[in-house]
Parts: C-alpha cells; structure tokens; sequence
C-alpha cells in the first residue's frame, strides 16, 4: 500500500502501530535491564535511593510507564481499528497490521 493511497486515518493507525512495537521493544529491554542488573549487582552494593524513599527504584518506575504507554497506545489501536470502513481494513489487514 502506497503512502498516497493511505487515508489519514489509516496512516495514523499505522505510525500508532509502529510506536506501540518500539514500547514494547523498550519494556523488553527494560526488564531484562532490571532482571541482569539483580542477579549481578550484590546486595551490599550501594542502596538505590528513589527505592529506599518510595519502595520503587528508577528502573521499576520506566518499566510502569513503559506497560502503561503500551496499554494506551494497545486501547487507541482497538479504537482506531473499529473506526475505519471495511474497505480501510482489507487495506490494512494486507500489511503490518494483520490481525
């Protein structure tokens, strides 16, 4: 599919579609961040200080705002989907977006 055959609301399903992938991407690495830097980092290295003030270190923070954007853009994907025509949708469930 042609960019130039692409109505605005199917362009912008597909560039939400293509955040969504690089967030999920990012959790990954954020939580296999998180999972080496416990099984290496001994338990008398020097305490985290965010963790020690809230009980949530930096890392646990990014990977909460990080699966929270992923449901948001997930929940705007669903609505985009459900306001596009069928002919919209044979377009796209040809491409990145199948279903």
């Amino acid at each position: 599919m042609t960019t130039a055959a692409m109505t605005e609301r199917q362009r912008i399903l597909l560039e939400t579609a293509t955040v969504r992938d690089r967030a999920e991407a990012l959790l990954k690495g954020l939580i296999e961040t998180k999972s080496t830097f416990e099984r290496h980092t001994p338990a008398a290295a020097k305490p985290d200080a965010l963790k020690k003030v809230t009980g949530r270190s930096s890392i646990d923070n990014a990977v909460a705002s990080t699966q929270r954007m992923v449901e948001a853009l997930n929940r705007t994907l669903g609505q985009l989907r459900r306001e596009l025509n069928d002919e919209d949708l044979a377009l796209l469930d040809d491409g990145p977006l199948k279903a």
